[in-house]
């Protein structure tokens, strides 16, 4: 039988060799968490080891349960009748089978039933959903929701509301979009009031919110009369009760089988979450943060199975009295998807380490704090990865979900005429990918937030050790080739610098965050290659390209090649 996580040797490589040690003792409370809990690991080995029997059964759920229904499940979609919301078939047969199975709470603390997982784990998990159904990981994916709460909510919330999401009871919904409202979320209107009695109630209109016919809603409003600004937002969570309508679901492209509700709340019952005015400041970062890796993860899990489609096709598939798999133009197509594949997996689990290492920091120094300890160690950890969060989390959403449009896209091309056919799985990929680089922040949107840490030159000393390192063999070139883009980076950012001219600066944002990822993305593969021979081709091919992607960068820059966007208004006027 099939399994998406023993049969992909990338993904298997990528666990194997995950750094979890430090993330998995904070975890586990330097496993003490044995004490309590009789299933709970005793030390990193039990603990990894623990990881990958659990993701091997995600595996086969996912390549043998649901994927096969994949294709109904797309056909059918989620169906509104009459201000109700139901799932296709499958998708609540797959839902039944991973709530059976004990994965919805993968991520959620032991006493409320979870699993205790690292995010990185989680995630890896997340790209085998997605990889069988697209649209199932946006329920699946959801656990940040209870993660949110379990992080930020009082006891009294979290035991009310995390058994339920664990036994797959519940299925959640962030409630952040409103019409007027997209991706400036400080302009939400929402409205949180308190009555006679102190207790909350929500009135407004939420759009485009997936799965807001979940069973618990986080959901961000306007507390603070007469402001329109973040600091008069915070975060309430609420059940979909008879209180909420769903005035409808949207007829998408893609995704077929997550539906995607607009809501009006109509005086709903809700429960603050943490402190007034933090929703957006601190708890929506949070929970976004979490999105946007989770998107990262599902673009991945699409692309791999876009590429696994074109390979079988290719191979199939006779012209010219040979398989389409052995013309040039072809194997080159499915080479590149490949490289890219794995240079965006490298990516992908170093920023899902970081932002595990982030989470346990905050929890260390929040938990210092609080018993008056000293905590300057655990805070300077603290601002080091917060800093390369912001940067990697944007950064990762952007590039992966740009790149499964283009593997997909590829994947159709391979398929010729068929693949345009709903006959095809890749016809669906195709449709399903389109979403990735439009919801939970738009690619333009990444690249403004991942802006900053490119210009600040985030990575500087990280790069510096790595220039210093010895290599084996071919790959000195290879650093040459990097130390070369490096160069071309330092040049633009001293040009871009030099200008004083914030305008420009926005319009070259754009090349200076993707030589920047060159760059970091390249050192990742380096020393993969490094370490394993047969990681060399991959980290060639892509450091090669990208040296050659970075010279145009460069150009665009030095050029001023985009900066007619300054006087847009008397170009396209």
């Amino acid at each position: 039988m099939a399994n998406y996580f023993l049969e992909n040797p990338d993904l298997l490589y990528q666990f194997e060799r995950l750094d979890l040690k430090e993330i998995v003792e904070l975890t586990e409370n330097n496993y003490k968490e044995a004490e309590k809990f009789d299933y709970a690991p005793i030390n990193y080995e039990d603990a990894k080891e623990n990881y990958k029997k659990i993701l091997e059964i995600v595996g086969d759920i996912a390549a043998n349960y649901i994927e096969p229904r994949s294709s109904s499940i797309d056909e059918e979609g989620a169906l509104f009748k009459d201000g109700k919301v139901t799932y296709a078939k499958g998708t609540r047969e797959a839902l039944d089978m991973l709530s059976k199975a004990e994965l919805m709470g993968m991520i959620l603390p032991r006493e409320y039933g979870g699993l205790n997982f690292p995010t990185t784990i989680y995630m890896m998990a997340v790209e085998m959903i997605s990889r069988a159904d697209a649209s199932l990981m946006n329920l699946f994916g959801l656990q940040d929701i209870g993660k949110t709460i379990a992080q930020f909510a009082d006891d009294n919330q979290k035991e009310e509301f995390l058994p339920g999401f664990s036994t797959g009871k519940y299925t959640g919904a962030m409630a952040l979009t409103e019409p007027d409202a997209g991706s400036d979320l400080q302009a939400v209107k929402l409205s949180a009031y308190q009555d006679e009695k102190g207790k909350w109630f929500l009135r407004g209109v939420k759009r485009f919110i997936t799965n807001g016919n979940g069973e618990v809603l986080l959901v961000l409003a306007r507390t603070e009369t007469g402001t329109k600004d973040a600091r008069g937002l915070s975060m309430f969570v609420c059940y979909g009760d008879e209180t909420i309508k769903v005035r409808r679901i949207e007829h998408k492209l893609g995704i077929h089988g997550s539906p995607t509700c607009e809501l009006q709340f109509n005086d709903t019952p809700a429960q603050l979450v943490g402190q007034r005015r933090f929703g957006l400041l601190k708890y929506v970062i949070y929970l976004m943060n979490r999105a946007r890796v989770g998107i990262g993860a599902q673009s991945l899990g699409i692309s791999q199975q876009a590429y696994e489609e074109a390979l079988k096709y290719a191979k199939a598939r006779e012209q010219f009295g040979k398989p389409i798999y052995y013309l040039p133009v072809i194997s080159n197509m499915l080479i590149d998807m490949k490289v890219t594949l794995e240079a965006n997996r490298s990516l992908f689990y170093s920023t899902s380490v970081w932002l595990d290492k982030k989470e346990k920091y905050e929890e260390q120094v929040d938990l210092l704090k609080a018993l008056k300890k000293p905590f300057a160690d655990e805070n300077e950890k603290l601002k080091e990865a917060t800093k390369i969060v912001t940067f990697l989390t944007p950064l990762t959403k952007y590039l992966l979900s740009e790149s499964a449009n283009k593997i997909s896209y590829d994947a159709l091309q391979i398929h010729g005429g068929t693949g345009y056919m709903k006959e095809f799985k890749v016809e669906r990929l195709s449709r399903d990918a389109r979403i990735t680089n439009i919801y939970e922040g738009t690619s333009q949107m990444q690249v403004v937030a991942a802006a900053g840490g490119a210009i600040n030159d985030v990575f500087a000393e990280y790069f510096d050790l790595q220039e210093k390192k010895e290599y084996k063999g071919s790959l000195v070139k290879l650093l040459d080739s990097l130390k070369e883009i490096r160069e071309l980076y330092k040049d633009c950012i001293k040009y871009v610098k030099d200008k004083k001219d914030a305008s420009f600066q926005d319009v070259a944002a754009k090349d200076l965050v993707e030589i920047y990822a060159y760059i970091y993305i390249g050192f990742l593969l380096l020393n993969e290659a490094n370490t394993d021979q047969k990681k060399v081709f991959t980290a060639r091919r892509y450091i090669l390209d990208s040296l050659a992607k970075a010279r145009k960068n460069f150009e665009s820059i030095k050029n001023e090649l985009y900066s007619d966007v300054l006087h847009a208004d008397t170009i396209l006027n």
